[in-house]
Protein backbone atom coordinates (compact mmCIF):
# COMPACT_ATOMS: atom_id res chain seq x y z
CA UNK A 1 0.00 0.00 0.00
CA UNK A 2 0.98 3.69 -1.03
CA UNK A 3 2.34 5.94 2.13
CA UNK A 4 0.49 8.90 2.59
CA UNK A 5 3.56 11.39 3.26
CA UNK A 6 3.09 15.09 4.12
CA UNK A 7 5.56 18.17 4.74
CA UNK A 8 5.85 17.02 8.06
CA UNK A 9 7.13 13.79 6.87
CA UNK A 10 8.68 13.77 3.75
CA UNK A 11 12.01 13.93 4.97
CA UNK A 12 11.49 10.84 6.72
CA UNK A 13 9.72 8.74 4.11
CA UNK A 14 11.19 9.57 1.06
CA UNK A 15 14.66 11.05 1.74
CA UNK A 16 16.00 8.92 4.39
CA UNK A 17 14.05 5.73 2.90
CA UNK A 18 15.55 6.46 -0.48
CA UNK A 19 19.39 5.78 1.45
CA UNK A 20 17.29 2.16 1.89
CA UNK A 21 15.68 1.52 -0.91
CA UNK A 22 14.24 3.44 -4.11
CA UNK A 23 11.28 5.39 -3.58
CA UNK A 24 8.48 6.61 -6.10
CA UNK A 25 6.85 9.63 -5.04
CA UNK A 26 3.01 10.92 -7.01
CA UNK A 27 2.75 14.00 -6.89
CA UNK A 28 -1.48 14.21 -7.21
CA UNK A 29 -4.20 15.98 -5.85
CA UNK A 30 -8.04 14.70 -5.91
CA UNK A 31 -9.72 17.39 -8.55
CA UNK A 32 -7.26 15.58 -11.25
CA UNK A 33 -8.55 13.56 -13.27
CA UNK A 34 -5.47 11.53 -14.80
CA UNK A 35 -3.53 11.30 -11.04
CA UNK A 36 -6.99 8.89 -10.84
CA UNK A 37 -6.42 7.44 -13.97
CA UNK A 38 -2.32 7.21 -12.81
CA UNK A 39 -2.70 5.84 -8.97
CA UNK A 40 -4.27 2.34 -9.76
CA UNK A 41 -1.76 1.77 -12.36
CA UNK A 42 1.12 3.17 -10.59
CA UNK A 43 0.39 0.78 -7.35
CA UNK A 44 -0.43 -2.71 -9.11
CA UNK A 45 3.17 -1.52 -10.60
CA UNK A 46 4.84 -1.02 -7.31
CA UNK A 47 3.20 -4.07 -5.69
CA UNK A 48 4.48 -6.50 -8.48
CA UNK A 49 8.12 -5.74 -7.29
CA UNK A 50 7.04 -7.40 -3.97
CA UNK A 51 8.73 -4.72 -1.60
CA UNK A 52 11.76 -3.62 -3.50
CA UNK A 53 10.23 -0.17 -4.12
CA UNK A 54 8.67 1.99 -1.66
CA UNK A 55 5.58 4.29 -3.25
CA UNK A 56 4.97 7.73 -1.28
CA UNK A 57 1.56 9.85 -2.40
CA UNK A 58 2.53 13.53 -2.09
CA UNK A 59 -1.69 15.86 -1.88
CA UNK A 60 0.02 18.40 -3.49
CA UNK A 61 -2.84 21.14 -2.44
CA UNK A 62 -2.57 20.13 1.12
CA UNK A 63 1.40 20.08 1.32
CA UNK A 64 1.81 23.05 -1.30
CA UNK A 65 5.79 23.86 -0.05
CA UNK A 66 6.68 20.46 -1.31
CA UNK A 67 5.23 21.48 -4.54
CA UNK A 68 7.37 24.27 -4.52
CA UNK A 69 10.32 22.61 -3.42
CA UNK A 70 10.07 20.41 -6.50
CA UNK A 71 8.82 22.74 -9.27
CA UNK A 72 5.83 20.34 -9.54
CA UNK A 73 3.72 22.51 -12.54
CA UNK A 74 1.82 19.75 -13.73
CA UNK A 75 0.11 17.10 -12.23
CA UNK A 76 0.88 13.52 -12.07
CA UNK A 77 4.03 14.13 -11.72
CA UNK A 78 6.29 11.11 -10.51
CA UNK A 79 9.38 11.58 -9.17
CA UNK A 80 11.81 8.50 -8.37
CA UNK A 81 14.46 8.98 -5.69
CA UNK A 82 17.49 7.08 -4.39
CA UNK A 83 20.07 8.24 -1.87
CA UNK A 84 18.06 11.25 -1.42
CA UNK A 85 18.20 12.53 -4.88
CA UNK A 86 15.86 12.35 -7.81
CA UNK A 87 17.28 10.19 -10.36
CA UNK A 88 13.96 9.79 -12.70
CA UNK A 89 10.76 11.17 -13.11
CA UNK A 90 7.68 11.87 -15.77
CA UNK A 91 4.89 14.18 -15.82
CA UNK A 92 1.20 12.58 -17.07
CA UNK A 93 -0.80 9.41 -16.80
CA UNK A 94 1.35 7.43 -18.90
CA UNK A 95 0.10 3.69 -19.98
CA UNK A 96 1.15 0.45 -17.82
CA UNK A 97 4.05 -0.48 -20.16
CA UNK A 98 5.42 2.60 -19.45
CA UNK A 99 4.98 2.75 -16.26
CA UNK A 100 6.71 -0.71 -16.20
CA UNK A 101 9.70 0.66 -17.94
CA UNK A 102 9.91 3.29 -15.54
CA UNK A 103 10.20 0.83 -12.72
CA UNK A 104 12.64 -1.48 -14.01
CA UNK A 105 14.73 1.48 -15.12
CA UNK A 106 14.91 2.32 -10.99
CA UNK A 107 14.48 -1.06 -9.43
CA UNK A 108 17.32 -4.33 -10.09
CA UNK A 109 15.94 -6.86 -12.02
CA UNK A 110 16.58 -10.61 -10.62
CA UNK A 111 19.58 -10.77 -13.32
CA UNK A 112 20.87 -7.69 -11.83
CA UNK A 113 20.78 -9.06 -8.40
CA UNK A 114 22.28 -12.61 -9.59
CA UNK A 115 25.26 -10.90 -11.29
CA UNK A 116 26.25 -9.00 -8.31
CA UNK A 117 25.55 -12.49 -6.47
CA UNK A 118 28.37 -13.97 -8.60
CA UNK A 119 29.00 -17.50 -8.83
CA UNK A 120 28.89 -19.81 -11.80
CA UNK A 121 25.09 -21.27 -11.37
CA UNK A 122 23.82 -17.12 -10.43
CA UNK A 123 25.64 -16.44 -13.70
CA UNK A 124 24.01 -18.93 -15.76
CA UNK A 125 20.67 -18.53 -14.16
CA UNK A 126 21.08 -14.93 -15.35
CA UNK A 127 22.10 -15.28 -18.63
CA UNK A 128 19.02 -17.39 -18.93
CA UNK A 129 16.33 -14.71 -17.81
CA UNK A 130 18.60 -12.11 -19.63
CA UNK A 131 20.85 -13.89 -22.40
CA UNK A 132 23.31 -12.17 -24.19
CA UNK A 133 24.40 -9.90 -20.69
CA UNK A 134 28.28 -9.33 -21.02
CA UNK A 135 28.62 -8.72 -17.09
CA UNK A 136 27.02 -12.32 -16.74
CA UNK A 137 28.83 -14.20 -19.64
CA UNK A 138 32.11 -12.76 -19.03
CA UNK A 139 32.83 -14.11 -16.03
CA UNK A 140 31.21 -17.14 -16.50
CA UNK A 141 33.18 -17.69 -19.61
CA UNK A 142 36.17 -17.15 -17.18
CA UNK A 143 35.41 -19.45 -15.03
CA UNK A 144 34.78 -22.21 -17.48
CA UNK A 145 38.42 -21.85 -19.44
CA UNK A 146 40.00 -21.97 -15.87
CA UNK A 147 38.11 -25.19 -15.88
CA UNK A 148 39.27 -25.94 -18.94
CA UNK A 149 36.39 -25.75 -21.01
CA UNK A 150 37.56 -23.43 -23.74
CA UNK A 151 35.08 -24.35 -25.86
CA UNK A 152 31.74 -23.88 -23.72
CA UNK A 153 33.66 -20.53 -22.88
CA UNK A 154 33.79 -19.44 -26.28
CA UNK A 155 30.41 -20.60 -26.97
CA UNK A 156 28.69 -18.30 -24.51
CA UNK A 157 30.72 -14.75 -25.33
CA UNK A 158 29.53 -15.63 -29.16
CA UNK A 159 26.37 -14.82 -27.79
CA UNK A 160 27.19 -11.44 -26.27
CA UNK A 161 25.91 -8.64 -28.77
CA UNK A 162 28.35 -5.47 -29.20
CA UNK A 163 31.10 -6.09 -26.40
CA UNK A 164 34.37 -5.32 -26.55
CA UNK A 165 35.54 -7.19 -23.78
CA UNK A 166 33.55 -10.27 -24.78
CA UNK A 167 35.13 -10.22 -28.37
CA UNK A 168 38.84 -9.66 -26.49
CA UNK A 169 38.52 -12.64 -24.18
CA UNK A 170 36.85 -14.73 -27.15
CA UNK A 171 40.00 -13.82 -29.00
CA UNK A 172 42.65 -14.01 -26.03
CA UNK A 173 41.17 -17.74 -25.50
CA UNK A 174 41.68 -18.55 -28.96
CA UNK A 175 45.51 -17.48 -28.72
CA UNK A 176 45.70 -19.18 -25.74
CA UNK A 177 48.18 -21.79 -27.14
CA UNK A 178 50.59 -19.53 -28.76
CA UNK A 179 53.61 -19.48 -26.43
CA UNK A 180 54.52 -16.34 -27.29
CA UNK A 181 51.80 -14.72 -25.90
CA UNK A 182 51.87 -16.85 -22.45
CA UNK A 183 54.04 -14.63 -20.24
CA UNK A 184 51.62 -11.91 -20.93
CA UNK A 185 48.50 -13.98 -20.71
CA UNK A 186 49.83 -15.06 -17.39
CA UNK A 187 50.33 -11.44 -15.92
CA UNK A 188 46.87 -10.86 -17.36
CA UNK A 189 45.82 -13.14 -14.57
CA UNK A 190 48.30 -12.08 -12.12
CA UNK A 191 46.57 -8.47 -12.22
CA UNK A 192 49.80 -7.02 -13.56
CA UNK A 193 47.54 -5.22 -16.08
CA UNK A 194 50.28 -2.48 -16.95
CA UNK A 195 52.76 -4.99 -17.61
CA UNK A 196 50.36 -7.39 -19.88
CA UNK A 197 49.16 -4.46 -21.76
CA UNK A 198 52.82 -3.75 -22.58
CA UNK A 199 53.57 -7.12 -24.04
CA UNK A 200 50.96 -6.97 -25.84
CA UNK A 201 51.35 -3.93 -27.42
CA UNK A 202 54.61 -4.53 -28.31
CA UNK A 203 53.46 -7.98 -29.92
CA UNK A 204 51.42 -5.81 -31.61
CA UNK A 205 53.76 -3.78 -33.25
CA UNK A 206 55.81 -6.53 -33.99
CA UNK A 207 53.45 -7.98 -35.78
CA UNK A 208 51.85 -8.81 -39.52
CA UNK A 209 48.76 -7.57 -39.99
CA UNK A 210 46.26 -10.45 -39.21
CA UNK A 211 47.73 -10.56 -35.90
CA UNK A 212 47.74 -6.63 -35.15
CA UNK A 213 44.48 -7.52 -35.17
CA UNK A 214 43.82 -9.99 -33.08
CA UNK A 215 45.95 -8.53 -30.54
CA UNK A 216 43.98 -5.04 -31.24
CA UNK A 217 40.87 -6.95 -29.94
CA UNK A 218 42.28 -8.48 -26.75
CA UNK A 219 44.16 -5.29 -25.54
CA UNK A 220 40.57 -3.38 -26.31
CA UNK A 221 38.94 -5.64 -24.45
CA UNK A 222 40.95 -4.94 -21.60
CA UNK A 223 40.71 -1.40 -21.95
CA UNK A 224 37.23 -1.91 -21.75
CA UNK A 225 36.77 -3.18 -18.67
CA UNK A 226 39.20 -0.85 -17.25
CA UNK A 227 36.69 2.00 -18.36
CA UNK A 228 37.39 5.06 -20.04
CA UNK A 229 38.77 6.92 -17.03
CA UNK A 230 41.65 4.95 -15.76
CA UNK A 231 44.73 6.59 -16.38
CA UNK A 232 45.99 3.16 -17.25
CA UNK A 233 43.50 2.49 -20.27
CA UNK A 234 44.42 5.94 -21.26
CA UNK A 235 48.18 5.24 -21.55
CA UNK A 236 47.16 2.16 -22.92
CA UNK A 237 45.50 3.72 -25.75
CA UNK A 238 48.15 5.88 -26.83
CA UNK A 239 50.40 3.03 -26.97
CA UNK A 240 48.09 0.83 -28.97
CA UNK A 241 47.86 4.09 -31.21
CA UNK A 242 51.52 4.00 -32.06
CA UNK A 243 51.91 0.41 -32.46
CA UNK A 244 49.06 0.46 -34.96
CA UNK A 245 49.69 3.19 -37.48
Amino acid sequence: MPIDATEETFERDVIQRSFEQPVVVDFWAEWCGPCRSLGPVIEKAVAKRDGQVDLVKVDTDANPRLSQAFAIQSIPAVKAFKDGKVVDEFIGALPPAQVEQFLDGIVPSLADALVAEGGDDNLRRALELEPGRADAAIPLARSLAAAGDREGALELLANVPSSFAADGLATRLRLSDDPSLLAAFDALDAGETEKALDALIEAIAAGDAERKDELRKVVVGVLDELGPADPLARDARRKLASALY
